[in-house]
This record gives C-alpha cells, sequence and structure tokens, in this order.
C-alpha cells in the first residue's frame, strides 16, 4: 500500500525528492531539489526551498517556510506558523543569496507554533522550543527553551514531556531518569 499523497493545488517541481509516505497538503509549495524524507507530513501553505532538507518523520504544520539552508533531522515535529530565517542582515537592495546559514534543527526537537529560529543556528535534540519563543543561539539537546530572546527556562524529556523544575529530574509520563551535569541533561 502506498500512502503517498500530494493534494492537487500542491506544486512539486521536478527535482525535488520526496521519500515515501510523505502527504504534502492544500497550496503548499516544493522547488527543484528539496529533499523531504519518508513518511513526512507538509501541512497546507507549506513552502520548501530547493537547498531544505527534512528527515523522516518530520510533522510540518500550516503556514511554515522552509527556506534554502533549513535542515530538519529525523522525526521534528514544527508547530504552525513558525518561522525560519536564512540570512542574518537582510536588505532588499543587496544579493545576499550566498550568505545563506546553516539552521539545524536536531532529531525530536519541538518548535512551537509561531516560534522564530534565526539562522546560523542548532536546536540540539529533544529540545522543546515554546510557542512565540524567538531562538537567536544554539540550543541545548533537551532544553526547554520560552521568550524574546529565547532563555532556558527548564528541559524536557525524549517523550516531550516537561521535567519537574524542583526534586529528582524524573519524567511524569515515561520514567525516564535524567541529571544536570555541567549545564547539560544526560540520561542517568
Amino acid at each position: 500500500m502506498n500512502d503517498d499523497y500530494i493534494h492537487p493545488t500542491a506544486v512539486v517541481d521536478d527535482g525535488a525528492v520526496i521519500g515515501p509516505g510523505t502527504k504534502i497538503w492544500h497550496f503548499c509549495h516544493v522547488m527543484p531539489g528539496a529533499r523531504l524524507g519518508a513518511g513526512v507530513s507538509l501541512g497546507q501553505n507549506g513552502y520548501v526551498g530547493g537547498g531544505a532538507t527534512i528527515g523522516d518523520g518530520c510533522r510540518i504544520q500550516n503556514n511554515v517556510s522552509l527556506y534554502d539552508g533549513v535542515i530538519l533531522e529525523e522525526e521534528v515535529f514544527v508547530g504552525p506558523s513558525a518561522v525560519f530565517t536564512n540570512v542574518r542582515n537582510p536588505r532588499a537592495h543587496v544579493d545576499r543569496k550566498g550568505e545563506y546559514a546553516i539552521t539545524r534543527i536536531c532529531r525530536r526537537a519541538t518548535l512551537g507554533a509561531n516560534s522564530t529560529v534565526v539562522c546560523g543556528t542548532v536546536v540540539g535534540a529533544y529540545a522543546f522550543v515554546a510557542a512565540g519563543a524567538v531562538i537567536t543561539r544554539d540550543v541545548l539537546p533537551h532544553a526547554l527553551m520560552a521568550g524574546a530572546p529565547a532563555r532556558r527556562i527548564g528541559w524536557a524529556c525524549a517523550c516531550g514531556e516537561i521535567l519537574p523544575k524542583t526534586g529528582a529530574l524524573t519524567c511524569p509520563r515515561c520514567g525516564a531518569a535524567y541529571e544536570e551535569i555541567d549545564g547539560e541533561l544526560r540520561v542517568v
């Protein structure tokens, strides 16, 4: 059984690579050279630039544009209307296409609705970026980030649950245990 689906209003240009089981919804545009892995869901009104890469199992909600230089590793969740940039100091009258900065969202990270990720940053594996947060610098794995500019306000479990702020760093959902060592979260 083939689970691929491309809505009739979507435009997938020749030269785009689309993995099996990927679903591309209403009014999307996928440019030549774009790479979408297996089992991806690209929500309506999405855009994927030719220099963007989307890993297997990613879920990109409605109204998200993934510009050249954006890399989503496996099973990343991108909330509705999240924003990516690809040039740090854009000007309409200055061509900066050769200055695109790579932005990497590591495996199983979550970007909340209306969050913004400034180009050239890395969001670590399992990190959780709150709705509306503005990422201006690299994010540690498992970090819970909020605010503008975003700051770490806690830690997130690999399952996505927020870890307790006091006492043992044990996930209330799955029971995974962590400890903070030298400002980073490690599995016990």
